[in-house]
This record gives structure tokens, C-alpha cells and sequence, in this order.
């Protein structure tokens, strides 16, 4: 069961997980948050699209960006698509969870 917040691409599970839906654009310039994508937080990676680099890159920028360790961010759904969920599971919900709207209305 996941409750909903105000924003549809960040949710809270029943376990105290956040699940964070993500568009992902390789090969950008450089690594950023790029707001609000349809239903989704658009995130710029400046790595390729090939072997699974971008999803790395993904969730080392993440944990560096919200101060989480990259242990505890999950890539659960969408690894070969630009459309990515995933599942960031840290005592800190509440905080990670203000971080994370920040960046979108950055």
C-alpha cells in the first residue's frame, strides 16, 4: 500500500520507503534536475545510455544530491527506459522527501 503526497511522482509505502519516479535524459551536458516532467521528476545525466552507466550515474547523483548512501536507493522498475522508478529506503522520509520537491521546483 503507498500513500499518495501532493506530488505524484513521490510516494510513501506502508514500510517507510519513498518510491520516486523518475524521466531520465542521457548524455546531457551535465548532471541536474530539470523539474517536473508529466508525472514524473526529470533528471539530466551527463552519462551514456550504455551499459547501465546512466542508471549508476542516476543513483550516485541521488545519494550525493539528497546525503543518503547509494545502499540504500533502489532501482526497482525501468532499467533499460527513460521512465525509472525507484525505491529510496532511509529512516530520514520527511527529509529526503522536502530535498526531493525542492529540486523540482528548482
Amino acid at each position: 500500500m503507498t500513500e499518495k503526497s501532493d506530488a505524484a511522482w513521490l510516494q510513501l509505502t506502508s514500510n517507510g520507503k519513498l518510491l520516486l519516479t523518475v524521466h531520465v535524459q542521457p548524455g546531457a551536458k551535465t548532471t541536474s534536475c530539470a523539474g517536473i516532467h508529466g508525472d514524473a521528476l526529470k533528471i539530466r545525466l551527463q552519462a551514456p545510455p550504455v551499459d547501465g552507466k546512466a542508471n549508476q550515474a542516476l543513483i550516485a547523483w541521488l545519494s550525493k544530491t539528497l546525503g543518503c548512501p547509494q545502499s540504500a536507493i533502489e532501482l526497482i522498475r525501468g532499467q533499460t527506459n527513460r521512465r525509472k522508478t525507484l525505491s529510496i529506503n532511509t529512516g530520514q522520509t520527511a527529509a529526503l522527501s522536502s530535498k526531493l520537491k525542492a529540486l523540482a521546483t528548482q
